[in-house]
């Protein structure tokens, strides 16, 4: 699995620290890092929401893990974008449960709320989670796809 990281300015140690500890633990999936060194504070979330959300649409990943202070404006950010389906999990059900029932593509952590412990647990409950395709789940993805493309009707 292609795995893209993306943080603001907020979040960008964050996202150095779980790439390193991904890679020294040798994770069998490709990490690819978009971006974010924390060097710029002008770097905002919703830059790096969309190319993350880009990286997703283009089929350049397969799912995404994307950080900013809270990671609240991150994923508000990166669902505006079709066929993004962010959350803010910090803790491992959500972050496994977002996958398994709701398809979730991309996590979303807040590097001010959540220490690198449990942020490096709920990358890999969320990485190691796949969706169910159970009758249900689908009927409700379905739902929400439809939401999607009726809203991008709409414009």
């Amino acid at each position: 699995m292609r795995v893209a990281f993306a943080a603001d300015h907020g979040g960008a140690a964050l996202k150095t620290d779980l790439l390193r500890a991904l890679r020294a633990s040798q994770a069998t999936h490709e990490l690819i890092d978009l971006g974010g060194d924390g060097s710029d504070p002008a770097d905002d979330y919703p830059d790096f929401s969309q190319q993350l959300g880009r990286a997703i649409q283009d089929g350049d990943a397969d799912r995404g893990v994307l950080i900013c202070g809270s990671g609240v404006g991150a994923s508000i950010a990166a669902t505006k974008m079709r066929g993004v389906r962010a959350s803010v999990c910090h803790d491992t059900y959500s972050a496994r449960q977002g996958v398994e029932h709701d398809d979730m593509n991309v996590l979303c952590l807040g590097a001010r709320v959540i220490a690198i412990e449990l942020a490096l647990e709920c990358t890999r409950a969320f990485l190691g989670a796949r969706f169910s395709g159970e009758p249900r789940h689908v009927r409700r993805l379905d739902k929400v796809l439809a939401i999607e493309a009726e809203e991008a009707g709409r414009r």
